[in-house]
């Protein structure tokens, strides 16, 4: 294949180092999946390859720059541009991106610059990379400080992030040791002017060096290893910082949020309160998403999404209870920011209809685990950003639980007694001890509720265990650790539940989340607003009565089921004593206002303290005047400054004062409780303060300005249309 002179041997070692050396630079962006917000990095793969091969073959350099550039360009314009390539309305908005960018780092708002540009920057960042690294490995061959910082750079990103760097020190440990070897062979045979009349004999001078660093990997992969021997960093750096997170546990570290896969339960999870929506309810309520069926030892599986209906979104027919629960009418309004991936309809128990924004809204209803999807226009999955849901909240009588028929439906059992044949004895016995001395359904889920806080288990998301390859999940939790999270308990009470022959399942979604101090009036009903969070993603249990139809429960200690529960007694009782509590409450109602029971003396003195006020030398009251007047100014300034203001910019029509008018705006928002989040877009930000204000008048502005800002158009006809927008809004935010 190539001939026996020195330059082709250099030039074959040099071309299996360079390899080795690109392979070594991806694992610098394998983490960013998972790290970053970038959805596929197989297109920086594509352009760090084809610049790696370019500097490798060492053409002129303005040929090499064209190639990379034409690269470069063909990416964006795939990725973000829609316009034909090369058009003049594609360079315009290469052009407006650009100048709008560098304004952004002008101002050092990093975080608003666009998804194109910091993609652009990366690519060219990929660019200088492919000159710097052909450098290093080829002219300098200087490959161990890239190898050395290459490990150091995995080591800390498994540690501190989500990723499992556990095959890339792995896969960074052979590379290595095989390019620094034939580096190293390379510069042996230059140096003593070796040379071999085939390239083949060469070969046997490689192949002990391949087999050197195949069995050192393998011995080290093999061999026993220490536990860790230091604690966890992780939770003290995090702790210190202000934030939340726990360390790795024994099946390693994964992210608390909403997931679809539970199929391997148990594990460690690291907190994040990254919020995914906010709710405007009555009260707290749980937030549902989905159940599952299968409980295969290791997990659940859901076996039963086959069977799906579509439903109009006014009209939806899912229940989880039967028509003799007792109900009271609800509506709810959910907001959902970009953390919010999953494309499915988040609901409170009851639901009944979802409005929203979205036109051409269809759900597709798995019928027996209450999945709904979200399918917007042409049918395709996506997930809303807001939508009001109208929904009948259940409550349920304590004895009509508890006389509930257990004759329960063949398709019921068949379904929801499921269990693993190889579940061990045990399980099936402690189920029997918890419920003996209980002649009822109710009472027999109750008694399992409760079996976990009277018990000793010990709710925490830390140094969970992870099931060993012939352990059972709720074995080893029932019996061994009796510490883990909300998949522990909700999995144990449904397997300890199915073991005595109640039917029950395993659900997922979302907890009530914060209460804010935030309140909204909405058609004459005030809702509170809550905060919910990633870390308020939950598993919980429902229970099967023939009477009733599925009832929510919640086993995890430290948490509470908001689901209403009442008695008939109760309530006699309080329809009996009201009227006399509200007799009782209508002699208080006349004692008035405090002020008007004085005592006479203490009148007498405060008339005299009010003549001498007037002793006051005319300096003192000078001052407090001015005090009151200065503090008057203060807390009116935005009242009176946007008076002035308007005159003002009325008169003035030029590009400046038509940016600090919005800029005022966005002060005057700021100040009235709408700021504006960090990274946040002005048309999201648009959305979000006309969803307060209920008007859609900042869209319009907001797209106004952009139209300016960004291309360029006649500021002095887009101000005389938008005047009366930017008046408008700033009084009813000042209202």
């Amino acid at each position: 294949m190539f001939g026996g002179s020195r330059d082709q041997q250099s030039f074959f070692y040099q071309s299996i180092v360079y390899v080795c050396g690109f392979l070594l630079f991806c694992e610098w962006l394998r983490p960013l999946e998972t790290i970053t917000n970038t959805k596929d990095i197989n297109v920086f793969f594509i352009y760090a390859a084809f610049c790696f091969f370019i500097s490798f073959l060492q053409v002129n350099w303005w040929i090499s720059g064209i190639l990379k550039l034409v690269g470069l360009t063909f990416i964006i314009d795939g990725l973000y541009i829609a316009e034909r390539i090369f058009s003049r309305n594609w360079f315009a908005v290469v052009y407006d991106q650009i100048i709008y960018n560098i304004q952004v780092i002008q101002a050092q708002t990093w975080w608003e610059m666009t998804p194109m540009f910091r993609s652009l920057l990366f690519l060219i960042l990929l660019w200088l990379m492919s000159y710097l690294l052909y450098y290093w490995f080829i002219v300098a061959q200087r490959l161990f400080f890239f190898v050395l910082f290459t490990l150091i750079y995995v080591t800390v990103v498994d540690t501190f992030t989500f990723y499992d760097g556990h095959w890339a020190i792995i896969r960074t440990f052979v590379l290595a040791m095989v390019a620094l070897g034939l580096s190293s062979f390379s510069l042996e045979m230059d140096k003593e002017s070796v040379s071999f009349p085939r390239m083949s004999k060469a070969h046997l001078w490689v192949l002990p060096l391949l087999a050197v660093v195949m069995f050192s990997t393998v011995a080290a992969y093999a061999s026993p290893k220490l536990a860790p021997q230091w604690p966890d960093p992780v939770p003290f750096i995090k702790n210190a910082a202000g934030g939340s997170g726990d360390g790795d546990g024994n099946g390693g570290v994964q992210k608390v949020g909403y997931g679809e896969n539970d199929s391997h339960l148990g594990g460690s999870f690291v907190q994040d309160e990254s919020i995914v929506f906010h709710a405007l309810a009555d009260k707290k309520r749980y937030w549902r998403i989905e159940s599952k069926d299968t409980y295969t030892g290791k997990g659940w599986k859901d076996t039963l999404a086959g069977v799906t209906s579509s439903t109009a979104p006014d009209n939806i027919d899912f229940r989880t209870f039967k028509g003799q629960v007792k109900t009271d009418e609800q509506s709810a309004y959910l907001y959902f920011t970009k953390k919010a991936d999953f494309k499915k309809l988040v609901y409170p128990y009851g639901v009944n209809s979802v409005s929203g924004p979205q036109d051409n809204l269809q759900l597709r209803v798995h019928n027996n685990t209450g999945e709904m999807d979200t399918l917007l226009t042409g049918g395709r999955p996506g997930q809303l950003n807001s939508y009001q849901v109208n929904y009948d909240a259940p409550s349920f009588e304590y004895d009509f639980l508890r006389g509930s028929s257990t004759k329960d439906p063949q398709d019921i059992r068949e379904r929801y007694l499921q269990l693993p044949r190889n579940l061990p004895d045990r399980v099936k016995n402690l189920a029997g001890q918890i419920v003996a001395d209980e002649d009822n359904r109710y009472d027999k889920s109750k008694a399992v509720e409760s079996y976990f806080s009277a018990n000793g288990f010990e709710y925490s998301t830390k140094n969970v265990a992870v099931p060993k390859k012939n352990q059972d999940y709720v074995d080893q939790f029932l019996f061994e650790t009796q510490l883990g999270y909300c998949d522990n308990f909700s999995t144990s009470m449904v397997v300890l539940l199915r073991s005595q022959g109640i039917p029950a399942r395993w659900v997922k979604g979302f907890t009530g989340g914060e209460q804010t101090d935030k309140s909204e009036k909405i058609k004459g009903e005030t809702y509170q607003e809550f905060e919910v969070t990633s870390g308020n993603a939950h598993s919980w249990v429902e229970v099967y009565f023939p009477d009733a139809g599925w009832v929510p429960f919640e086993p995890t200690k430290g948490f509470t089921n908001n689901t209403d529960f009442y008695s008939q007694i109760d309530q006699a009782e309080n329809n009996e004593t009201q009227p006399e509590q509200d007799n009782k409450q209508k002699p208080d109602s006349n004692l008035g206002n405090p002020a008007q029971m004085e005592d006479p003396a203490n009148s007498e003195g405060t008339t005299a303290n009010a003549a001498s006020d007037h002793n006051f030398t005319w300096i003192w009251v000078s001052l407090i005047a001015a005090a009151a007047i200065a503090t008057l100014l203060y807390f009116t300034r935005y009242r009176w400054m946007s008076v002035y203001l308007i005159r003002k910019y009325r008169r003035n029509k030029d590009k400046e004062t038509y940016e600090k008018a919005y800029q005022y705006l966005l002060k005057i928002l700021a100040h009235k409780g709408y700021k504006r989040a960090p990274g946040q877009t002005l048309r999201d930000y648009a959305i979000q303060v006309d969803r307060h204000l209920q008007s859609d008048e900042m869209r319009r502005l907001t797209h106004s300005y952009e139209r300016v800002l960004y291309r360029n158009e006649g500021h002095t006809d887009q101000w005389s249309k938008v005047t009366e927008l930017w008046e408008n809004l700033i009084k009813k935010t000042l209202s």
